[in-house]
C-alpha cells in the first residue's frame, strides 16, 4: 500500500467535523472520561513509511484539536487532483475518541466547502482502513472518481469531510397519510418487505420500480410504483411523464402526471399509482404479465 506518498505537505487547508460515535457505531462502551481527549498518531498496519514521511504524519497530528469523549472525526489536510483521471485525492485523519478498538463499514462522506455546499459525495468502506484503536488519528486518502465530484476545482481552504449518517440508515418505506390509512397492517408489513427485498440503490440515485397493475372499467390503467430515493435529502416531484410498456416491449400507455408536489424523504421508498386515462391508452390489448414504467427520454 503506498497511499502515505500522498501526503507531502506539513500543513492544513481543511476542518474537522465530529459525530457522536453512536451514530455509525455498535455497541459503544460507556467513557467516565469527561475531559478532552488528545489521541495518537495510528498507521495503516501495511504502511511502511520512512522517516522522514513519519515526520510530517506526527506534525500534522500534533496540531489536531482534541476531542470529547465517545466521538469520531474526520479531519481534513489537504486535497490534489489525479492529472490522469480527474479524481479528488482528499486526505484527512479518521479520528476516534473511544476507550475502545472500533471498525466502521460502508459509510456515504461528503466534501463540503465553507459554507456548507456538497462538492463530492461517494461511498466509502471504511473497513479498508482496518481496525482502528482507541483514541487514535489514522491518516487516509479518499479518492473521490470525477463523476462524483460536482465543482471544476478543489477549495482552497476551510473545506470539511463529513459522514453522511442518514446513508447508514436501513432503507425503509415511508407511506403517505392516504396509503397509510387505507391499508391493512398486514398490506403494509408486505409492501415493506417488498421494499426491503429490491436492489440496492447507489448514492443519490433515484429510480421508479412497479409493483401493481391494472385495468380499470372505464378503459384506464393504474400502476402502483415504488418511487425509491438514495439521496441524503428528500426530494420533491412536481412533474414526472411516464411510459407504461408491456411485456413484449411496445408502448401500452404515457403521459405526464402533475403532484402537488410529491415528496420523498432521504434514503426512503414511497408507493404511488399512476392512472392512465383511456385517452392515454395507445395499445387496445396490452401483455401486462409483465411490465414496467420509466421516464422517456428527452429527444
Amino acid at each position: 500500500m503506498n497511499l502515505f506518498s500522498f501526503f507531502k505537505k506539513a500543513e492544513k487547508t481543511g476542518t474537522e467535523s465530529t459525530i457522536d460515535s453512536k451514530e455509525i457505531v455498535e455497541d459503544v462502551q460507556a467513557s467516565n472520561v469527561e475531559s478532552d481527549i488528545e489521541t495518537t498518531l495510528s498507521f495503516h498496519p501495511e504502511w511502511n513509511i520512512p522517516q522522514e514521511q513519519e515526520y510530517v504524519f506526527r506534525f500534522l497530528s500534533n496540531e489536531l484539536e482534541p476531542l470529547k469523549p465517545n466521538q469520531i472525526s474526520l479531519s481534513g489536510i489537504d486535497i490534489d487532483v489525479e492529472p490522469a483521471n480527474g479524481s479528488w485525492l482528499v486526505k484527512a485523519f479518521l479520528r476516534s475518541s473511544m476507550d475502545q478498538q472500533i471498525s466502521v463499514g460502508e459509510v456515504e462522506l461528503m466534501l463540503l466547502d465553507e459554507e456548507g455546499n456538497t462538492l463530492a459525495s461517494d461511498e466509502f468502506d471504511l473497513k479498508e482502513l482496518g481496525d482502528l484503536p482507541a483514541r487514535s488519528a489514522r491518516p487516509w486518502v479518499f479518492v473521490f472518481a470525477k463523476d462524483n465530484v460536482f465543482a471544476e476545482t478543489p477549495p482552497k481552504e476551510n473545506w470539511k469531510l463529513a459522514f453522511n449518517v442518514q446513508s447508514m440508515v436501513p432503507h425503509k418505506l415511508e407511506l403517505e397519510q392516504a396509503w397509510e390509512d387505507g391499508l391493512s397492517d398486514e398490506q403494509k408489513d408486505g409492501l415493506a418487505k417488498v421494499v426491503e427485498g429490491l436492489p440496492k440503490l447507489k448514492p443519490r440515485e433515484v429510480n421508479i420500480s412497479g409493483f401493481q397493475v391494472k385495468e380499470q372499467e372505464d378503459g384506464g390503467i393504474a400502476a402502483s410504483v415504488f418511487i425509491r430515493n438514495g439521496h441524503s435529502k428528500q426530494i420533491n416531484i412536481e412533474k414526472l411523464p411516464l411510459e407504461l410498456i408491456d411485456a413484449t416491449g411496445d408502448l401500452v400507455a404515457t403521459g405526464s402526471f402533475s403532484l402537488a408536489p410529491l415528496s420523498v424523504k432521504a434514503n426512503t421508498t414511497k408507493p404511488w399509482t399512476f392512472i392512465y386515462p383511456k385517452e392515454m391508452i395507445q395499445k387496445e390489448t396490452p401483455d401486462l404479465s409483465r411490465w414496467t414504467v420509466r421516464v422517456p427520454e428527452q429527444q
